[in-house]
């Protein structure tokens, strides 16, 4: 029976590591950098490893929920590193495909396996285990490890290594393109004078409505920017379309667009906030 680790307990991977924690029939253990989270995992019934290097160790299936490339990086050659031939790495960051690619095969050549398997669905979705998972890499391996992801959602193979990054990046593409209209539309509705609890009553049925219309839109007018999703994690996945399309020769302008109002978010010192506050461009430009 091999044992789960699952490291970085941050604000979806905690509700994640929660969830196969109390769904699998294996045992697991996690990780973060943080001695709060660590206690807060232990505190709802889950087991704290003293360090990454425990998990890298000691598990068989290495689960990563990390924020950057570098730390994605780092996790990968530390498992490979401190691990066992046959482990399974499945990283749920969402990551440029291209690394992911590179990772893979450096992880093949110790008779390890990495799959690359971002999630969408933000925090509640996170909460309630009912996630989008992408997932590329081998089929066997997904195979092998399915039952285990659909502690946290509900798993999709698309195809070789790199395909679930590259799907997850179309995801936030078409995700920014709505938070960006959902910012600019209430932010005209405010201006002409409208209640915005009646634009959001007469427009959620219809065919703008949806899941993320729903959970957005109230957190817009309420002026609730705790985030359920960073918009320095949804930035990061912009920038990494607009390399991915570059690399195609391919132009994104919509994506373009969505770019400048994250950045013009990260520069001015609301990247730690909710995608909501995307309004806040609107509204001070």
């Amino acid at each position: 029976m091999k044992k789960i680790g699952f490291i970085g307990l941050g604000v979806m991977g905690y509700h994640m590591a929660l969830n196969l924690s109390r769904k699998s029939r294996l045992p697991v253990t996690g990780f973060d950098i943080s001695k709060n989270r660590l206690r807060m995992f232990e505190d709802a019934g889950g087991t704290a490893a003293s360090s990454a290097e425990e998990i890298y160790r000691e598990c068989g299936i290495i689960l990563q929920m990390l924020p950057t490339h570098q730390t994605i990086e780092a996790s990968v050659r530390e498992a490979v590193k401190l691990g066992k031939p046959g482990n399974v790495i499945i990283d749920l960051s969402s990551a440029d495909p291209s690394l992911i690619r590179a990772l893979e095969a450096e992880v093949r050549e110790v008779g390890m396996h990495l799959l690359d398997s971002p999630v969408s669905g933000g925090n509640p979705m996170a909460e309630a285990g009912t996630l989008s998972i992408m997932t590329g890499g081998e089929k066997e391996v997904f195979d092998q490890v399915k039952p285990v992801l659909e502690c946290m959602g509900t798993p999709v193979y698309t195809g070789g290594s790199g395909s679930g990054d590259t799907v997850k990046l179309i995801n936030n593409m078409i995700g920014g393109a709505m938070l960006a209209s959902y910012a600019e539309a209430y932010a005209l509705a405010k201006k002409a004078g409208l209640d915005l609890n009646t634009v959001f009553e007469a427009t959620k049925s219809g065919f703008v409505g949806g899941p993320l219309y729903e959970n957005k839109v109230p957190k817009i007018i309420a002026g609730d920017y705790e985030p359920g999703a960073r918009i320095a994690v949804h930035y990061k996945d912009i920038v990494n379309a607009m390399g991915f399309a570059a690399g195609m020769d391919m132009e994104l302008p919509v994506t373009g667009r969505v770019y400048d109002i994250m950045k013009w978010m990260m520069d001015n010192g609301y990247a730690d906030e909710d995608q909501a506050a995307m309004i806040r461009y609107y509204e001070q430009m």
